[in-house]
C-alpha cells in the first residue's frame, strides 16, 4: 500500500487508523470536514452526494471510508432515514465513483453489524452469509451503501471490501461503552449480576488490524467480513472486566433477566435493556480462514488499553 486515503480522521476509528498507517510508513491523505481540523488534512466540507474529492484522490491506491453519520439513540431529525442516506449512502457512493475515476484499486468500507440485525439467539452467531435485517435508519443506510458499492464494483476495476464491526472499544471510546465505564466508576449496586447473555465486541486495535489487512490482501477483494475479538462475553463478565482493569469493586446484584426486561418496559427503556441483556454474537471464521487473520489482542488487553493514554498504545 503506497498511498491510502482515510476518511473520518477526526473520529474514534479513523484517527486510530491514520496513526496505525503512518506508523508503518504509509503515505496517508486524511481529508476532514471542518477548517478547524485543517492541520490533519485537506478540507472537503460536509459529506454528501456533491462533495468534491478529486483533489484528495490523486495517486491514491486505496480508500478506507469510515466517515459516516453515526447512530444516535435520540435522533431529532424530522426524517432520520433521509438524513442518514444523505451521508451514508449518497455521500459514500459519490466518493466511490470519484475513486473509480481516479484509478483507485481498492475501497474499504467500514459498515456495521447493524446490517445483520440487533441481536442473536443465544448460541447462534451472525455471519456474512445472513440475509440483512437492519432494524433502524442507521442500519438501513449502511445496508444500502453496501449494496450500492457492490454494484459499482461489478461495473469497474475497483475492488470493494466491507467490514462490519459490532461495538468497538478502546482509548477515548464514547457512546454506550463509555456509559458502562461510568456505571462502574460510580460504584453503585447494579442489578446485572446474573446475566448469561453473550456479546461480541471488537477492540479498536483488533479492528484496525483487520482493516489494514483488508487494504492490500488479495483474498479480501470484493468480500464482506465481520469483525470481533473472537471471545464472546456476558454483560456481567464485561462489567467485572472493566472493574478489574480500573481497580474498582463492582457491586453486582443477581436479578433475573425477565424481571429486568419487565422493569425496563415499564420505564420505556426496552431498547436499552435489549442491548444490555440480549445476545449479539458474530462469527469471524471467514476472516480467519480466507485472510489468515487472528485478533492480535485479547478482550482483557483491549479493556486495559481503554484506560491508558493514546501515546502508550
Amino acid at each position: 500500500m503506497s498511498k491510502v486515503m482515510a476518511t473520518g480522521a477526526t473520529g474514534f476509528i479513523g484517527s486510530g487508523l491514520v496513526k496505525r498507517l503512518t506508523g508503518r510508513g504509509v503515505q496517508v491523505v486524511a481529508p476532514v470536514r471542518s477548517q478547524a481540523a485543517s492541520d490533519i488534512g485537506p478540507v472537503v466540507g460536509d459529506i454528501d452526494g456533491y462533495t468534491d474529492w478529486r483533489g484528495t484522490l490523486q495517486n491514491v491506491n486505496a480508500v478506507v471510508h469510515s466517515a459516516a453519520r453515526a447512530h444516535v439513540m435520540r435522533d431529532g431529525a424530522t426524517d432520520p432515514l433521509a438524513e442518514f442516506r444523505k451521508v451514508n449512502v449518497e455521500g459514500t457512493l459519490n466518493l466511490a465513483r470519484q475513486a473509480v475515476e481516479a484509478g483507485v484499486k481498492r475501497f474499504v468500507y467500514l459498515s456495521s453489524i447493524k446490517v445483520n440485525g440487533e441481536q442473536t439467539s443465544k448460541g447462534s452467531s451472525f455471519s456474512e452469509e445472513d440475509t440483512p435485517a437492519p432494524e433502524d435508519s442507521y442500519g438501513i443506510s449502511k445496508m444500502e451503501a453496501e449494496q450500492a458499492l457492490r454494484e459499482l464494483s461489478r461495473d469497474s476495476d475497483m475492488a470493494v471490501v466491507i467490514v462490519r464491526p459490532p461495538l468497538v472499544y478502546g482509548p477515548g471510546v464514547k457512546g454506550n461503552f463509555a456509559k458502562i465505564i461510568k456505571l462502574v466508576e460510580k460504584g453503585l449496586p447494579l442489578p446485572l449480576g446474573a446475566l448469561h447473555n453473550k456479546r461480541s465486541l471488537v477492540a479498536l486495535d483488533n479492528l484496525l488490524d483487520l482493516i489494514v489487512t483488508c487494504i492490500d490482501h488479495p483474498a479480501a477483494a470484493n468480500q464482506v467480513f465481520l469483525a470481533g475479538d473472537g471471545q464472546d462475553i456476558s454483560t456481567t463478565e464485561l462489567l467485572q472486566g472493566v472493574g478489574q482493569v480500573m481497580g474498582k469493586p463492582v457491586r453486582l446484584v443477581p436479578v433475573p433477566n425477565g424481571m429486568l426486561m419487565f422493569g425496563a418496559g415499564l420505564l420505556g427503556k426496552k431498547a436499552v435493556a435489549q442491548r444490555l441483556l440480549g445476545s449479539l454474537q458474530v462469527d469471524i471464521s471467514k476472516a480467519r480462514n480466507l485472510l489468515g487473520w487472528e485478533p492480535p489482542i485479547s478482550v482483557e488487553e483491549g479493556l486495559r488499553r481503554c484506560f491508558i493514554s493514546e501515546n502508550e498504545c
